[in-house]
């Protein structure tokens, strides 16, 4: 073994140490093992960056950006709502989620399934009062596991199908994987949905604005148009589209006439409804209900530029005993009042017509660069901005097509995942189905600039010649043993390699690797294939051997050291299961 790479496995294996006791954070971490693999000089200086350019960087970053705009569209609430009404329980949320997410793995790629299902999962996850990490994680493990049933499912299906091909002449076909790939798939669901309380409850390390701030009361009023599909509606229907986090505190009448909310009353085309509960669930309920906010004018405030403000009412400010209606609000300064919250109070009387008091929390819609200066004249102070979709316009279908133009682009081969997530991302943000001042938030600085770091640093393993050492062990361990325990080696192999490699550059190394070891021992190679394939492609590991993994990292609040928990067993499961499930299918 060269100097160099016993350099380049000991960064590594620090690193991994220093992941794993997680006493500073990961992106550190990975900066400070870049730094040092420079220093020593097991990675170039001129490569020193190159992670930035990496495909991975870039699949991740525009997924954050996809996942957002899907969820800000609203479609998969409604979606939820529609298909699963009735599953309300962890587990049962928890077994939906995985599942759906695995058998959409099969034949779109895994990131792009996982994208999809996120937003349903923090859904789910506020519905049922537990931490998105319940769900997270099970559900990247599920996208990795749908992945190994079909040729198209992943990377490594599709790289050792050509070196199949240049093996034989004849590449995999799309379904050569299904018989072990969906073996494994059903028995990693089922211990999913089982074994998730392996996991630790976890939380973003860091509380979003949303969380800190917590104000539950605000009270706004929403028209019902005679072609919404709530004219008919029973009041508890409505609320329900809330998830019961709003609520329906007062009816009047297109003549005037106040009725009483009762859950069965029914609602009228015209009728005005008085409206009371958190941002989120006021927004819900006006979308899905298609409703519209009666105090909106869109006149001075379709632009860009656009957004939504909450303030309090500071102790001297002229607004105190004063009405938006009053103040002709929309007319003199074109901002749209969309809600008010005053602390332990339920208003009865019309939004318009609420007189603002001091200490009032008020929300208000209108163009950003002139908003400032208006609240220092009426002496508001603004609260730290947060990301609220009330009285912001929905694009409906348009994410879900956008995805799903750039998933079938990616599997008929005319572009490649990176360009066309990074296409989808794009034009995400010119459709305004996610607001151009919204787009950095989503991007998650941290697992980016870990992922930059990380590439370079592990690519020292191959520019090394750590890989063709490593390939050599292999081959002379695996000679002394029975077929079966061969098999078993390449793929814990292949798995121990992958994060460090990704999953295709495993592949790559491990693929000629198998196909000449099983030649030399007169085994047949197809099931050596398969193992590689599918060791390469069940990272359970570690949250950097694949971008399903990562993407879920910070949204779940996970640590490093929290995959192996539940991904460790899961490995040997695939493991004890896969090598009898080969031998089987491919014989040896």
């Amino acid at each position: 073994m060269t100097t160099p790479q016993i350099l380049a496995f000991g960064i590594i294996l620090l690193m991994m140490v220093a992941f794993i006791w997680g006493r500073w954070r990961y992106d550190l971490v990975a900066a400070g093992a870049l730094l040092l693999a420079v220093a020593v000089g097991v990675v170039a200086p001129g490569a020193a960056f190159s992670g930035l350019s990496d495909d991975i960087v870039v699949i991740v970053g525009s997924a954050l950006i996809v996942s957002a705009a899907v969820a800000r569209s609203g479609i998969m609430e409604v979606a939820v709502r529609r298909f699963a009404p009735n599953v309300s329980t962890p587990r049962a949320q928890l077994i939906l989620l995985v599942l759906v997410v695995t058998i959409l793995s099969a034949f779109i790629k895994n990131i792009g399934a996982l994208a999809i299902m996120i937003p349903i999962a923090f859904q789910m996850a506020r519905s049922s009062g537990v931490s998105p990490s319940l769900f997270l994680m099970p559900m990247s493990f599920g996208s990795l596991l749908g992945g190994l049933m079909t040729q198209i499912g992943t990377s490594p299906n599709i790289i050792v199908s050509r070196v199949h091909e240049e093996l034989t002449g004849t590449p995999f076909s799309m379904f050569d994987f299904t018989p072990v790939g969906a073996t494994l798939a059903l028995v990693g669901v089922v211990f999913l949905s089982i074994c998730y309380k392996l996991l630790p409850e976890r939380t973003r390390e860091s509380l979003s604005m949303d969380q800190a701030i917590e104000i539950k009361n605000y009270t706004t009023e929403a028209q019902v148009a005679q072609d919404s599909p709530s004219v008919g509606q029973t009041v508890s229907a409505i609320q329900a589209l809330s998830g019961g986090q709003a609520m329906i505190i007062g009816i009047i009448s297109a003549a005037g006439k106040r009725r009483t909310p009762l859950p069965d009353a029914i609602v009228q085309g015209g009728d005005l409804l008085l409206l009371e509960g958190e941002p989120e669930a006021l927004d819900k309920m006006v979308a899905q209900g298609k409703l519209a906010f009666s105090e909106r004018r869109d006149a001075k405030v379709a632009s860009a530029e656009t957004g939504v403000v909450e303030a309090v009412i500071g102790e001297h400010s002229s607004l105190i005993g004063r009405s938006a209606r009053e103040l002709t609000l929309f007319d003199i300064t074109g901002l749209n009042l969309l809600a008010v919250s005053r602390r332990d109070k339920r208003f009865t009387e019309r939004l318009g017509e609420i007189r603002f008091q001091n200490g009032d929390v008020i929300v208000l819609q209108g163009n950003l660069r002139e908003l400032p200066e208006l609240l220092r004249q009426w002496d508001c102070l603004p609260l730290v901005e947060r990301n609220l979709k009330l009285g912001s316009a929905r694009n409906g279908l348009a994410p879900l097509v956008i995805l799903a133009l750039a998933m079938g682009s990616t599997a008929l081969g005319l572009v490649s995942v990176p360009l066309a997530f990074f296409a989808a991302a794009f034009l995400m943000v010119v459709s305004r189905t996610i607001p151009l001042r919204e787009i950095y938030t989503h991007l998650d600085a941290p697992i980016l600039i870990m992922l930059a770091a990380l590439i370079p640093v592990s690519d020292s393993l191959r520019t090394t010649g750590a890989t063709d050492l490593i390939a050599n062990w292999l081959s002379e361990t695996a000679s002394v043993l029975p077929p079966y325990g061969a098999l078993a080696l390449i793929m814990v192999a292949a798995m121990a390699v992958t994060p460090f490699l990704n999953n295709a550059a495993t592949v790559l190394v491990m693929a000629p690797i198998a196909a000449t070891f099983a030649t030399d021992l007169g085994f047949q190679p197809q099931a050596f294939l398969m193992a590689v394939a599918i060791g390469a492609g069940s990272d359970f590991l570690t949250p950097i051997g694949h971008q399903c993994n990562t993407l879920v990292m910070a949204p779940g609040g996970y640590r490093f050291g929290d995959y192996w928990r539940l991904g460790l067993p899961l490995s040997l499961l695939v493991v004890l299961v896969a090598v009898p499930m080969l031998i089987l299918v491919w014989g040896i």
